[in-house]
């Protein structure tokens, strides 16, 4: 499309099971000016055949296969590069937007023009059934006050401000996979955050899933970056922040990652 507002961009590994109902999921939008851009991360899989099938048959679709594996934070830059919309909202390969999540974070985007990134709940998804909601706070003050604890957006259910990329650059891959949370802090020094009062996203969750692979990276990376901003005049990092954060890393090494996942979902979820 020449002028589409919104850009959703989609990376993709090895995820032909699921990668269809992601494509739908943003095909069956009520908003409609949009492109679809999709970049293959070299699957070894059929994700690339299921992709290319797709973009046959829409013309908002662009798609783009990686001579070599990039992993997550270099896959966002180079998407970004191809996105040409004033929006850009993130969608994971395996999880399914529902129908009307760009209509409603586009109209609240145009009407707070101060917030640069706006999320929502979760629906957490697992054999095609719903098994919990994880709720965000909705306001600036207290998504910056619980920063250090928790993402104050999800990125799968993020739609940001490109013009929030100008301004603070791409994302770091020094910080794999948690690059999203320092893009959030940063993004967070120059606009507001903010959340839906509603569901946008089933959250696809099962055990093979990155997130239970690479738990550990994920942590420590994230409580890396939480330090790094202890300082920032932006946010502010209290006493039981600091003793959240120690229990946390003392955690890594004690608790098994499946566990603590479901630990963490018991108490963060409803």
């Amino acid at each position: 499309m020449k002028n589409p507002l919104v850009s959703v961009l989609m990376p993709a590994y090895n995820a032909e099971k699921y990668i269809g109902e992601a494509i739908e999921s943003i095909l069956s939008q009520t908003y409609k000016n949009f492109e679809l851009i999709i970049i293959d991360d070299c699957s070894t899989d059929d994700t690339w055949k299921v992709i290319q099938e797709y973009q046959k048959k829409d013309k908002r679709i662009s798609a783009f296969q990686n001579k070599r594996n990039l992993y997550i934070a270099e896959n966002r830059n180079k998407l970004l590069k191809y996105a040409n919309g004033r929006y850009v909202a993130w969608q994971d390969a395996d999880d399914i937007s529902l129908p009307d999540r760009i209509e409603k974070q586009v109209a609240f985007l145009e009407k707070n023009p101060q917030v640069g990134v706006v999320g929502g709940y979760l629906l957490f998804y697992q054999d095609g059934k719903i098994v919990s909601t994880r709720k965000y706070d909705t306001t600036d003050k207290l998504l910056r006050k619980k920063i250090f604890r928790y993402s104050p957006v999800a990125q799968p259910a993020a739609m940001i401000r490109k013009e929030c990329f100008d301004k603070v650059g791409d994302y770091n891959p020094k910080y794999p996979p948690a690059e999203d949370i320092d893009m959030s802090f940063r993004i967070g020094n120059h606009y507001k955050f903010a959340n839906l009062s509603e569901p946008v996203i089933k959250y696809r969750q099962y055990d093979n899933s990155a997130t239970f692979k690479r738990l550990k990276k994920i942590e420590l990376s994230t409580i890396e970056v939480r330090l790094i901003n202890a300082g920032n005049p932006h946010y502010h990092f209290g006493i039981f922040d600091m003793m959240y954060n120690l229990m946390q890393y003392i955690s890594i090494y004690i608790i098994p990652p499946k566990l603590k996942i479901k630990l963490f979902n018991a108490i963060r979820n409803t």
